[in-house]
């Protein structure tokens, strides 16, 4: 079955520069059966751990995080870039492949001892998650679990947010 998705995955070289082999989800969310295979492949493991909300970074996780949440009977939280959120936010800098940023989620988004999944389309230094495992605490979430779409193996995000465990569907 994560062949079927493979084959949706555009594969676009040196973009957003020279060097970076981008992986492009957009073939796979215009495909209706696509969409849905990866939404399942992405939820399965976390149907019966109690998830209380399911947590996205900006962008694309919003779209597979309110696909998990309804899957899960869970709520949805946003994270995301400065100036979004019109409430109190806490916020975390990181690195990127490429750049830094910084990420935001507000105040009261997550109740401590809260049950959180977190989800994003793709993993690859680690920077992104792990400024979100960081928010997740601040707020004192109990993280249950991150679940991508894609995780790219040689760029090692997934040391960078140990002992957080990764499930991911497909790796490159």
């Amino acid at each position: 079955m994560p062949e079927r998705l493979r084959a949706l995955v555009r594969d676009i070289s040196d973009y957003p520069q020279p060097g970076i082999v981008f992986r492009d989800i957009t073939p796979l969310l215009k495909d209706c059966a696509g969409l849905a295979l990866a939404a399942e492949l992405m939820v399965n493991p976390f149907r019966h751990t109690g998830v209380d909300i399911v947590v996205g970074a900006e962008s694309r996780g919003f779209i597979f995080g309110t696909l998990l949440a309804r899957a899960l009977n869970a709520g949805f939280v946003p994270i995301r870039k400065p100036g979004k959120l019109p409430a109190e936010t806490h916020s975390r800098d990181y690195e990127l492949e490429y750049g830094s940023d910084t990420l935001e989620i507000h105040a009261d988004a997550i109740t401590p001892g809260q049950r959180v999944l977190l989800v994003d389309d793709l993993i690859a230094t680690g920077g992104t998650m792990e400024a979100s495992c960081q928010l997740i605490n601040a707020l004192g979430g109990n993280l249950v679990g991150i679940t991508v779409l894609i995780e790219l193996v040689s760029l090692g995000g997934a040391a960078r947010i140990a002992p957080h465990t990764i499930h991911s569907v497909l790796t490159y």
